[in-house]
């Protein structure tokens, strides 16, 4: 399953941008207002949960410099990564799109489809 956002602009340059995303406690910042729980695990791993739903503890799994950050589930029960894909507009402008990729039964990608893509949306816009 492939769910991507549209692109935002940012009124950060890429560089900044990069950093704040590789420091995972700012996800805090991006999540959305029905979290109901979000702990620090180490420097590369967090764990969330919103309201209704199981928790997730992603881990930071790969970095390119100021264009890409990937995070992956740490658990194998439901494989799937978030990638923020940045793109530099200017000194202090980018412009950040999300993207989801996950292996899923079909009965489970139409049950998720939806709270995926309003929380990559409320991310994206928190930027």
């Amino acid at each position: 399953m492939h769910i991507e956002t549209p692109t935002k602009k940012v009124n950060k340059s890429n560089q900044e941008l990069f950093e704040f995303l590789t420091d995972i406690k700012n996800f805090e910042q991006l999540m959305p207002e029905n979290i109901d729980k979000f702990e620090v695990l180490d420097e590369n791993t967090f764990r969330f949960a919103l309201k209704g739903m199981p928790e997730i503890v992603l881990r930071l799994k790969e970095q390119h410099p100021h264009e890409k950050v990937v995070l992956g589930v740490a658990s194998d029960k439901l494989p799937f990564t978030l990638t923020a894909d940045i793109k530099a507009l200017g000194e202090n402008e980018s412009e950040v799109g999300l993207s989801f990729e996950g292996e899923f039964n079909a009965m489970m990608a139409m049950m998720i489809k939806s709270p995926i893509t309003n929380f990559m949306e409320t991310l994206t816009s928190n930027m």
